[in-house]
């Protein structure tokens, strides 16, 4: 029977790590003895994990959007942090909710730059050492909107269907060369991602999920694990997990009154 792999042989990077799944999934590897590069915009959210978990966790602010502070990172990670072999490019966002004509440019520019191109540099930047070492993992966050639309799910729903597919191409690249591909694509998941979209309004927020008994970013977190932790010669390509209560919808007709 195979084994799975022991969590203390690895040293994840994990981007978007100050909330949600992102700060999950920190919390799941280290605390099963992995070390874990934590890194986020909110200094004071990391230092909370840097106290947590002492010398398992190494902290960095950074915004995945910058390239070049996202490649210097990388270059310059202290040593027992320099071998990582599961790279998580978990920081993403949806602003808006507006149908397409409606919607503020601004916000499709900020989804656009986070959840593609932040993705992007975070996994060029991470991705040469891990293939040249014979041994990695891009886990990448992708969700269920890259499958079926919604009413407002516009360029949030089109950048995570990038994600799927730029996943599936990673893997055709990246097979042979002991290096995994696994998106990971939440349905209904409970973090402050509805805080983030309606701009800070929490009680609109809620609204998303009154009445049901969402995900929470730990569930997300122990797909990851499961994932990372398989024996090297398996690789999850997608997983696609939903609410108990959720669904993918009916096919929606506006119908015209008579």
């Amino acid at each position: 029977m195979s084994q799975l792999l022991d969590p203390r042989t690895l040293t994840l990077l994990v981007t978007g790590a100050t909330s949600g799944i992102g700060a999950a999934t920190v919390r799941r590897f280290a605390g099963a003895g992995a070390r874990v590069i934590a890194l986020g915009r909110r200094a004071e959210r990391l230092e909370e994990l840097k106290a947590h978990y002492g010398d398992l966790v190494h902290t960095a602010v950074l915004d995945t959007r910058d390239l070049k502070a996202t490649e210097e990172l990388v270059a310059n990670l202290p040593e027992p942090f320099r071998a990582y072999n599961v790279v998580f490019a978990n920081a993403g966002l949806a602003q808006g909710l507006e149908p397409a004509y409606e919607a503020r440019i601004e916000d499709w520019d900020t989804m656009v730059d986070t959840n593609i191109s932040g993705l992007l540099y975070t996994v060029r930047a991470t991705l040469p050492a891990m293939v040249a070492r014979g041994e990695g993992h891009v886990v990448l966050t992708g969700s269920i909107a890259g499958d079926y639309a919604y009413p407002g799910g516009n360029v949030y729903g089109a950048t995570k269907a990038f994600v799927k597919q730029f996943a599936l191409n990673l893997w055709s690249d990246v097979a042979g060369t002991g290096v995994r591909v696994t998106n990971i694509e939440p349905g209904l998941t409970e973090t402050e991602f509805s805080v983030v979209r309606f701009r800070g309004d929490q009680g609109r927020a809620d609204g998303v999920y009154a009445g049901a008994t969402p995900m929470t970013g730990d569930d997300i977190a122990e797909q990851v694990f499961f994932a990372c932790t398989l024996p090297r010669h398996v690789n999850i390509t997608r997983i696609q997990a939903m609410a108990s209560q959720q669904t993918f919808g009916p096919l929606v007709v506006k119908r015209t009154p008579a």
